[in-house]
């Protein structure tokens, strides 16, 4: 049925290039909101893939940790423009819902949770606030959109990838989308949700874009480093690491995180390393702590009072490998020992305590760089937030425009955070387009 107000007699049309998270909560956002209104707006998702999702089937290991419970805005990058976005989602919620969608977002401690709950998806938390599909798959969290997409009538576009991105010549007029196979297509308002390399790929009216590049990802370590992280290729550890760097008046710890680090035959990963990879650059240190959270002076404490129980079990001739047999595997206890300057044979004394506990609170790796790109979960950059209104996701000074999730420059830690802020984003621009669209005409009028 077309839209008939005003001068129009087609039904107006949104166009949403990208149909991963992002995409999607756009989609069904604004397909729900059309149809509460009783307007007529077709919703199309442009994917340039063979179907709509499929980045959401490999986050979390194919899990999908989908959102965290408690997504500190001080995590992100670009803080300041999600913390308005998240308000600007609470706003743009509340001039469309019902108390029942009150009631639901109460219950559930926000919008995002409010949204899945309202679509069916059940979940269950982990560790650190992580939030995860009860059924434990990534395919329940993109069944539950899709269908919900379908019932708001949203239609799926699939292998139709933009180049470019036309605004309106004169007030009124529809945008131009050049497709990768040089076709065309009309829209009265875009929602930019791609990232990655499909967003290097597309002019999106003009709209500054920062270079793209990956992080929350293994790190690879420099030459030097290289013999030592072979000999630890596989292993896996319960560390603490800090990120640190050089400055003029010394050492500044710019980052440190908790968790499992894995050693690779390049370098490092873990969830602790991929967190640590969005703040490091070449020449930075990792300092891994094999004991935790303890300090210097603790970890010599330590080994005093180990050294002192040990020491009549070897019938006093304790040795450096026998220091740290328990403590650490035996190839982690040698590299230990190694950066130490102490041999695994030599009779551990007194005096080479400091030297030990150095090695085992500050075991450090030179940085190079990213340890490999495909492994990486997003990538900083896209379009620039300052180009857009974090209160409706528009782009300012082009009515209509919108983008959302990784297509912008935001980027949050491991643990939900990047889903949480597609989701967040998407909802918002799809609440927005479909305001832009009817509530201005209707102004007009």
């Amino acid at each position: 049925m077309p839209y008939n107000g005003g001068m129009d007699t087609y039904a107006k049309k949104l166009v949403i290039v990208g149909g991963g998270a992002a995409g999607l909560a756009a989609a069904i956002a604004a397909g729900e909101s059309a149809r509460k209104r009783a307007v007529s707006l077709d919703v199309d998702v442009f994917e340039r893939d063979d179907r709509v999702g499929r980045t959401i089937l490999a986050t979390g290991n194919g899990r999908c940790n989908f959102s965290n419970a408690h997504p500190y805005i001080d995590d992100y990058y670009h803080s300041d423009f999600v913390e308005r976005a998240f308000w600007g989602l609470k706003y743009a919620f509340g001039r469309n819902a019902t108390d029942r969608d009150h009631k639901i977002v109460r219950d559930n401690g926000g919008v995002v949770h409010a949204f899945f709950y309202k679509h069916g998806l059940m979940w269950r938390e982990e560790d650190d606030g992580r939030q995860y599909p009860r059924t434990n798959k990534a395919s329940t969290v993109v069944d539950v959109l899709r269908s919900s997409a379908a019932r708001a009538g949203v239609k799926e576009v699939c292998e139709h990838a933009v180049s470019a991105i036309e605004p309106p010549r004169e007030p009124g007029a529809r945008f131009t989308l050049r497709m990768a196979d040089s076709t065309l297509e009309r829209a009265d308002a875009v929602i930019v949700a791609c990232g990655g390399r499909a967003l290097s790929a597309l002019d999106a009216a003009g709209v500054p874009v920062k270079r793209q590049v990956p992080v929350l990802g293994p790190l690879r370590c420099s030459d030097a480093c290289i013999p030592i992280v072979r000999e630890l290729d596989n292993i896996r550890v319960r560390c603490a690491v800090s990120l640190v760097r050089k400055r003029k008046q010394g050492e500044a710890v710019i980052a440190d995180e908790e968790g499992e680090l894995m050693f690779r035959k390049y370098g490092v990963s873990g969830i602790c390393v991929f967190n640590l990879s969005r703040f490091a650059k070449p020449g930075d240190m990792l300092c891994i702590n094999f004991l935790g959270r303890d300090r210097l002076c603790d970890a010599r404490d330590y080994l005093f009072r180990r050294r002192k129980l040990l020491t009549p079990m070897y019938g006093g001739n304790i040795t450096c490998s026998d220091m740290l047999r328990g403590l650490l595997l035996p190839r982690v206890a040698d590299a230990v020992l190694k950066q130490a300057g102490l041999r695994p044979e030599s009779a551990f004394t007194k005096e080479q305590v400091s030297e030990l506990a150095e090695a085992l609170v500050s075991f450090r790796l030179e940085v190079a760089g990213i340890g490999d790109a495909d492994n990486c979960q997003v990538r900083r950059g896209g379009l620039d937030v300052d180009a857009f209104d974090p209160n409706t996701m528009g782009a300012i000074g082009i009515p209509r425009l919108f983008a959302a999730g990784e297509a912008l420059d935001v980027d949050g830690p491991c643990g939900g955070y990047n889903l949480h802020w597609a989701w967040s984003s998407g909802l918002l621009a799809g609440l927005s387009a479909v305001e832009a669209l009817f509530d201005e005409e209707a102004s007009v009028r």
